[in-house]
């Protein structure tokens, strides 16, 4: 499997135009930032290895992405997952279902320190171990190319004042495209706050001033949990822009960005979408229990 190009397209949002780098479209079944990440895993060699090992959460897009890398491989993904509720494991859906199709073997596991447990008792030299979400080194080797792609757009249309924007689980996508870009990054933490994704850029990078601009959210917004404003701005994206984004990550990406000093004409603003639509189905049931509930 070769990626090409991922397209760019135009769109006007809120009376600004965002142009949108639709990495949702890089493969049918392998696309968006998880690709990118573990594109490394996918065209280097790994003569011993026989299966992936991770950990994440039953609906993790990293779990579909892995599962799609194994069967890609010819390798056994075992994930680990601290609980599954009963609802899933008698309603496979989304990423969860879709993994289980590609032959994942989907773990359970209650333990404190998921991270801890594996590197004890789960690894062997058949195993490769690929962090939760993807937070390895390895992933810049797909990101260089995901910002060579957009240099060379950049040029082709004579792009001034350039912002890329995107937003952040560990921010790996966000930290190396800081790395191989001239222009700004900017991100906002949609897994816990500021000084979490802070920490994950320094994991992997520990000069600071490579990394890239965190933009602060107006409140603060607990992973996977329901707003109503989450829903209405996807709402109105979908309607604006004719094009379906993620519900868990990209409703904060946008409230940031409209909100931050950048979404204005003075800035070129380039989003990354970062795929992650498997998951969406199980999300809009949830919503409309909730905003049926809050009628």
């Amino acid at each position: 499997m070769k990626f090409t190009d991922s397209p760019t397209h135009k769109v006007t949002f809120r009376q600004q135009n965002i142009y949108i780098k639709r990495d949702d479209l890089l493969h049918s079944d392998f696309s968006g930032n998880k690709a990118r990440k573990f594109y490394y895993f996918l065209k280097s060699d790994f003569k011993d290895v026989k299966k992936i090992v991770s950990y994440g959460s039953a609906q993790a897009n990293s779990l579909y992405s892995m599962s799609v890398l194994a069967k890609l491989k010819g390798w056994q993904l075992e994930f680990y997952v601290k609980h599954i509720s009963n609802y899933l494991k008698q309603n496979p859906q989304g990423n969860y279902k879709a993994a289980l199709e590609n032959g994942a073997k989907i773990i359970e596991k209650d333990e404190s320190c998921l991270h801890e447990y594996i590197s004890k008792n789960c690894l062997d030299e058949e195993s490769l171990y690929i962090q939760e979400g993807g937070r390895e080194k390895e992933a810049s080797f797909g990101v260089e190319i995901l910002a060579n792609e957009i240099k060379d757009w950049q040029i082709k249309n004579s792009i001034k004042n350039l912002v890329v924007s995107l937003p952040s689980g560990t921010g790996t996508t966000a930290l190396f495209l800081q790395k191989y870009l001239d222009c700004k990054v900017i991100t906002c933490p949609c897994v816990g706050k500021e000084q979490y994704l802070k920490k994950q850029f320094f994991l992997l990078e520990k000069d600071e001033t490579l990394h890239p601009i965190i933009l602060n959210t107006e409140k603060n917004y607990h992973f996977g949990k329901l707003y109503n404003e989450f829903y209405e701005i996807w709402s109105e994206l979908k309607s604006s822009t004719n094009i379906e984004f993620d519900l868990l990550y990209d409703p904060l990406g946008f409230l940031t960005l409209i909100n931050s000093n950048y979404f204005n004409n003075k800035y070129t603003i380039l989003y990354i979408h970062q795929g992650g639509l498997l998951g969406n189905n199980s999300m809009i049931d949830r919503y409309k229990r909730k905003l049926t509930f809050n009628n």
